[in-house]
């Protein structure tokens, strides 16, 4: 297949594509553009609201809150909400783009990263004249907090192993184990969705947070149970949920990494957290070329002098 001659180039989006919907927190209006970009230009976002074009990079050193999502910041303008596109952008093994932001906040659309994945799906990639570059994990490295934990270490593969461990009983202790391609995180992680207890919701709403949360982007759990009418998609997608954070926010190391992650009770916070760790020690990771890309069945690439462009699983 044409496709081999440019395995391992890195990719973007083969044209642009636009994502209307609101803001989970301030509930207004949020419109986000993505724009295909040059190689080595990496993910890149620009919030242009205010008369102001700030660019702020999806790396990890220009997260500035993790309580609630993840925000990214930069000379004073913030963008919030990023891990679910993030991890979408990732697993459909999208290296450079750019993305245009009209307000604070990325649009919750589903509450997940279906949507995203969707539009990638049928957009479909160009492949760049430049090597896909990796992140390899070359020792182990944890943080932890209390008795939390969240640890990158070598492997050959990218594998997520997450734990949450709740109290309350809807939710109970899930794990979820995922080796990253593109079919397995559209299959199995894409669609679980954002969730909440409604006790912390009302709480939120009363100090002008959340306003964008509803049945139709989020599970809400109360009284003992969850209160969506059509239930849960999987019987732990909790914990597939956190799964597709984790993918979302450990993207923000700039390039796919080669390793296994593993959390225990973790969250947006240990996610960026471990990758501190990671990039604070040097002798802990080595920059690579990455394997070649995975072509899974149906897909398909089409050569143009030194371009190819690929339309990924119809």
């Amino acid at each position: 297949m044409l496709f081999k001659k440019f395995a391992g180039l890195q990719t973007t989006i083969a044209r642009e594509i636009r994502f209307d919907g609101v803001g989970v927190h301030a509930g207004k209006p949020a419109r986000l553009v993505l724009r295909p970009a040059e190689a080595d230009r990496g993910i890149v976002f620009r919030r242009t609201d205010g008369g102001r074009d700030v660019e702020i990079p999806a790396r990890y050193d220009m997260v500035v809150a993790t309580e609630l999502c993840t925000v990214i910041g930069r000379d004073g303008l913030t963008i919030a909400t990023v891990e679910h596109l993030m991890a979408a952008l990732r697993a459909m093994e999208v290296d450079n783009v750019e993305v245009e932001v009209d307000g604070p906040e990325v649009p919750i659309l589903d509450g997940c990263s279906d949507s995203f994945v969707a539009a990638l799906t049928e957009t479909g990639l160009s492949l760049l004249p430049a090597p896909r570059r990796a992140l390899r994990v070359l020792k182990p490295v944890r943080v932890e907090q209390g008795d939390a934990f969240a640890e990158l270490v070598p492997f050959e593969g990218c594998r997520y192993d997450v734990t949450i461990d709740f109290t309350d009983p809807v939710i109970g202790r899930q794990s979820c184990l995922l080796d990253l391609t593109p079919a397995a995180f559209r299959g199995d992680i894409a669609r679980a969705r954002t969730f909440g207890f409604m006790s912390d919701v009302e709480k939120l709403w009363k100090v002008g947070y959340a306003l964008g949360s509803s049945l139709e982007n989020s599970v809400a759990i109360g009284e003992g149970r969850v209160l969506n009418p059509e239930g849960l998609r999987w019987a732990d997608e909790f914990a597939r949920h956190k799964t597709l954070d984790a993918v979302g926010d450990l993207a923000l190391a700039g390039m796919p990494f080669i390793g296994h992650y593993r959390s225990y009770k973790g969250g947006h916070r240990m996610n960026v957290a471990v990758l501190k760790a990671l990039f604070a020690d040097a002798s802990a990771f080595e920059l690579t070329q990455r394997p070649a890309i995975r072509r899974e069945a149906g897909s398909a690439a089409l050569a143009a002098g030194a371009r190819a462009v690929a339309a990924p699983d119809i």
